[in-house]
């Protein structure tokens, strides 16, 4: 379980990164699995959210989660939302209330916590590749800044995911980047005739040009076994038929 030095100065919130630490799933779900898409066991899963939300002071019936699609679609959740039983496909979450968790589902993604401070708002977003290529991050920004935020209210932490190090691409992934934005090549090394991708930095510059500057990079690679995180890549590297998913929550007390 990490936090982020740049959002814990704010007592009126709480978030947190979770990693597979402090659950009830066994096997290669052990232990802390959030995963409801997952293989397993339903009871394993239900039990392991209470445990998350007991450690943000919340009940499981307040938190939010999204069925997650690797999209650049978010929502804001406000006083005059209809909450419905069914989940909604979109990968960020934007919200003003009060004791509403809300969180996001990682296992090799960026898991990305916002808060703004004059406006109280929060965020969470799930950034994939695919989100990120389709501008998610901009779309999350761009929204809460016509709400009427400014740039220097915006704090960012960027969570817990695979590095560059150890995330491998096709030379046709790297072209599809660079058609974008020739400087997109920044975000992509070469290491023993293999291509990697550096998708943590990737985001971290959007937010910079975004004109953040309050931005944090946790620099914790979920793919390296020793930091005890979900990571589907290493999953199927070790050829096992499914994965855990990390849980990172914020919320406003």
């Amino acid at each position: 379980m990490i936090t982020s030095k740049k959002l814990k100065k704010f007592k009126n919130i709480k978030h947190y990164f979770f990693n597979k630490n402090g659950g009830y799933s066994t096997g290669i779900y052990k232990s802390l699995n959030c995963g409801q898409g997952s293989k397993d066991k339903k009871k394993n899963v239900i039990k392991n959210i209470n445990a998350v939300c007991k450690k943000i002071n919340s009940l499981r019936k307040n938190i939010f989660l999204l069925n997650q699609i690797h999209s650049n679609k978010f929502i804001f959740i406000d006083k005059n939302f209809k909450f419905k039983k069914k989940k909604i496909k979109a990968d960020a979450i934007i919200t003003n209330l009060k004791k509403l968790p809300i969180g996001v589902l990682t296992a090799d993604c960026v898991p990305i916590l916002i808060y703004e401070k004059e406006l109280k708002i929060i965020a969470a977003i799930h950034a994939g590749w695919r989100g990120a290529y389709k501008d998610i991050i901009y779309k999350v920004l761009s929204f809460i800044k016509r709400l009427g935020s400014q740039n220097k209210n915006i704090y960012v932490a960027i969570g817990p995911c695979i590095t560059g190090k150890n995330y491998e691409v096709q030379k046709d992934f790297k072209q599809k980047f660079i058609k974008k934005n020739k400087k997109n090549s920044l975000f992509f090394k070469r290491n023993k005739n293999k291509t990697y991708f550096c998708l943590n930095n990737y985001i971290y510059n959007q937010f910079k040009e975004s004109g953040i500057k309050n931005i944090e990079l946790i620099k914790k690679d979920t793919f390296d076994k020793k930091n005890n995180f979900f990571s589907a890549r290493r999953s199927h590297k070790n050829n096992e038929h499914d994965y855990g998913r990390n849980i990172s929550i914020i919320m406003i007390k």
